[in-house]
């Protein structure tokens, strides 16, 4: 298995994760690694960005995608939802922006921030998901989709969660994508505060170790699929 890194912990749970860096800007020529396999696009938040990293090669997407020799194409964006900051981004959003490059494969690691809409925008949510992957899926109908259930930050779990989560999984089944369960309780019992903690020091993120454990479970995830990745 891969080395675990040096980690920083605080005590430090912040209202949520939309606004932890300003107006969201997706990056033009995001590509992390050079694989000579599949270009494999991954469209989600700052937990797939690799906020709280100490350098980009360490999040998770990168390092199973080294693993593989994938080409990765990640345009993710801090404080991003399926609703969260996608005003901010007119027609040249996310979504756009993976179909333009054409993938092999794609993953969808989104809904963790829309938890800090629920309240507001719960049917907004709900219909943005299920256009948002019914639009990769008709624009790229030969990738290969792979659906992540949304990560989760803290012991705090709102009923918005797992509502979110069921939102996905069936716009997921909806686009015959294959579906990754339990990502939500990746981190558990290793949030901010605790004596084993695999957040970064902002108390939101997670830290190397976080990331090279996200990286663990999703190889593993990955491993079950059929076929396997």
């Amino acid at each position: 298995m891969r080395r675990l890194r040096t980690f920083a912990s605080v005590v430090a749970l912040a209202v949520g994760l939309a606004g932890c860096s300003g107006a969201p800007v997706p990056e033009r020529e995001p590509s992390a690694s050079a694989g000579t396999g599949p270009l494999v696009a991954f469209y989600g938040d700052s937990y797939t960005l690799g906020t709280g990293a100490t350098d980009p090669s360490l999040r998770w997407s990168t390092i199973i995608s080294e693993d593989r020799g994938w080409r990765e194409y990640n345009p993710s964006v801090n404080g991003l939802g399926f609703v969260n900051h996608r005003e901010s981004f007119d027609e040249n959003d996310l979504p756009e922006l993976v179909i333009e490059q054409e993938p092999d494969i794609v993953f969808v690691t989104m809904g963790l921030n829309d938890n800090f809409s629920y309240d507001r925008r719960a049917d907004l949510i709900r219909e943005t998901i299920t256009a948002d992957l019914t639009r990769i899926r008709d624009a790229l109908p030969s990738a290969r989709i792979i659906v992540v259930e949304p990560f989760w930050y803290t012991d705090d779990r709102p009923a918005s969660v797992d509502q979110i989560i069921a939102w996905v999984e069936d716009a997921a089944a909806e686009i015959d994508a294959d579906w990754i369960p339990g990502a939500s309780r990746w981190l558990d019992g290793h949030y901010a505060g605790s004596d084993s903690s695999w957040m970064a020091a902002d108390g939101l993120h997670p830290s190397d170790v976080g990331y090279a454990q996200m990286a663990d479970r999703m190889d593993a995830a990955l491993a079950q699929l059929d076929p396997p990745l």
